[in-house]
C-alpha cells in the first residue's frame, strides 16, 4: 500500500466561503473552535493537559514588573491579564486576537483581548490578502440578548480592519469612519499555522482519543451509579396469585421481585445489600445465593491507559504522564527536570506572543512601552525546600 492507495481521512479543517457575509468559514458549519472546545471540555485528561500547556506558555509573564502591571485599557486590564487570555487561546485553538484602538495622533491608545473563537476571516482579495476580521459574540446562535437569540446577521457582525499601525493608513481609516469617535480600531489576528490561515488545535489529531476519554468516564460513572451491586439474594418459588372472591379479578400476581425492587439495589449507594424476598407459601424454603456482579472497569482498563497516554503524548507531556503513573517516581529533581523540559517545548509559542506584543507596543502612545524588553520568563519548579518561596504543583 502506498500514498496513492491508502485510505484518505477527511480534512481536519474545511475552509469554505459564506458568500452573504463575504467570509471564510472556519471548519464544518463555521464552528470548528466551538466544536473542538466542546469535545475537550468533556475530557478531564485533555483539560488538564491544555491548562498545563497554557500555564507554561504564559510562564512567569514579562520579566519587567512595570510592563506586567501596566494598564492597557479603560477597563483596567493589565498586560498580565491580557497575556493570560492570549496564552489560553493559543493553547486551546492555536491562535489569538487583540483589539487595538488609536488616539487622534494615530498612536495605539488601548488594547483588549478578543476571544479567538469569536473571530472569522473575510474573503481574500485578488492578492490573497484579508482586509477585515469579522467578530460575532456567538456564532452558535445559542446566546440571548434581551430575551432574543443572538442571530448571526450583517447587523450583529462587527468588521474590523486588520492590524496595521502605519500612521498614514490609520489616519485614512479614521477619516473613512467619520472621525475618531466613530472609529472602531483594528484587530491583530495571529495564527500559528500562518498568516490568514485558520489554525488547527495542537491536539486536533488526538480528538478521537479525547472523545474516547469522555466515553470511558461515562462508563465508569454508570458502572458505579447504575450497576447491580447487591451482596447476595434469596431465591424462592413464586407465590400463587391472589383473586378477589367477589369480582374474580387478580389483586396480587404473586410476583416476588418487581421493577421497583430492582431499582432499590442499583448504584453505589445501594451496594452490598441483601435482596430479601418474602415467601408466599410456608413450604417454600429460601436459599441464599451469591449474586455475580459485572465490573465494567476491568473491560476498559487497557483502553483507558492507552487513551490517556496518547493524549499526554499529543501535548508532549510524556514526562508528566510518567510521573503520574509512578514510572519516574516523585522528587524535587524529577519535577525540576520535567518543568525545564516542557518550558523548552513552548518556546515557539512564547516567541510568537512576544513578537505580537512588540508590534503593538512599538506604536503605543507611551514611549515607555515602545522599547521595553518583552521576553517571557519560563516557568520553573520551585521546591518547598527553597526558603521564602511557594511550591508549584
Amino acid at each position: 500500500m502506498n500514498v496513492k492507495t491508502v485510505k484518505k481521512p477527511a480534512r481536519r479543517v474545511d475552509t469554505s466561503y459564506v458568500s452573504r457575509f463575504k467570509m471564510q468559514a472556519y471548519g464544518y458549519n463555521n464552528l470548528y473552535p466551538q466544536n473542538i472546545a466542546q469535545i475537550t471540555e468533556a475530557s478531564g485528561t485533555a483539560m488538564l493537559c491544555i491548562d498545563r500547556y497554557a500555564r507554561f506558555i504564559e510562564g512567569y509573564g514579562f520579566g519587567n514588573d512595570a510592563v506586567a502591571e501596566y494598564i492597557l485599557n479603560n477597563e483596567g486590564d493589565t498586560t498580565d491579564d491580557i497575556l493570560k487570555n492570549v496564552a489560553a487561546d493559543l493553547a486551546k485553538f492555536g491562535g489569538f486576537a487583540l483589539h487595538v484602538n488609536y488616539n487622534v495622533l494615530c498612536q495605539v491608545s488601548d488594547v483588549h483581548h478578543v476571544p479567538f473563537e469569536n473571530c472569522r476571516l473575510e474573503e481574500t482579495d485578488d492578492k490573497g490578502c484579508v482586509a477585515h476580521i469579522l467578530v460575532h459574540q456567538d456564532w452558535t446562535q445559542s446566546k440571548t440578548r434581551n430575551g432574543k437569540k443572538l442571530r448571526v446577521s450583517e447587523e450583529t457582525i462587527e468588521r474590523f480592519n486588520i492590524f496595521n499601525p502605519d500612521p498614514n493608513i490609520v489616519s485614512q481609516q479614521i477619516d473613512n469612519a467619520g472621525g475618531i469617535d466613530t472609529y472602531k480600531g483594528q484587530i491583530m489576528w495571529c495564527s500559528l499555522d500562518g498568516k490568514f490561515v485558520y489554525p488547527k488545535a495542537r491536539y486536533d489529531s488526538a480528538i478521537t482519543e479525547i472523545s474516547t476519554d469522555e466515553g470511558l468516564g461515562n462508563v465508569k460513572a454508570r458502572n458505579v451509579r447504575n450497576n447491580f451491586l447487591v451482596s447476595c439474594m434469596l431465591i424462592s418459588k413464586r407465590g400463587e396469585p391472589k383473586v378477589d372472591p367477589e369480582t374474580g379479578d387478580e389483586i396480587d400476581s404473586g410476583q416476588m421481585i418487581t421493577e421497583e425492587d430492582l431499582q432499590q439495589f442499583q448504584g453505589d449507594e445501594n451496594s452490598l445489600k441483601i435482596l430479601s424476598i418474602e415467601l408466599e407459601n410456608d413450604e417454600d424454603e429460601p436459599k441464599v445465593v451469591a449474586f455475580p456482579t459485572k465490573n465494567f472497569d476491568k473491560e476498559f482498563s487497557v483502553t483507558d491507559a492507552s487513551v490517556i497516554e496518547r493524549i499526554y503524548a499529543q501535548f508532549h507531556q510524556e514526562l508528566f504522564y510518567a510521573i503520574r503513573i509512578g514510572k519516574l517516581g516523585f522528587s524535587g529533581q524529577v519535577m525540576q527536570d520535567a518543568y525545564e523540559y516542557y518550558a523548552g517545548e513552548v518556546t515557539v509559542e512564547q516567541r510568537f506572543i512576544e513578537r505580537a506584543f512588540k508590534k503593538v507596543f512599538s506604536a503605543y502612545a507611551d514611549p515607555f512601552l515602545q522599547t521595553v524588553d518583552l521576553t517571557l520568563q519560563p516557568l520553573k519548579y520551585i521546591s518547598s525546600e527553597v526558603a521564602g518561596n511557594n511550591t508549584i504543583d
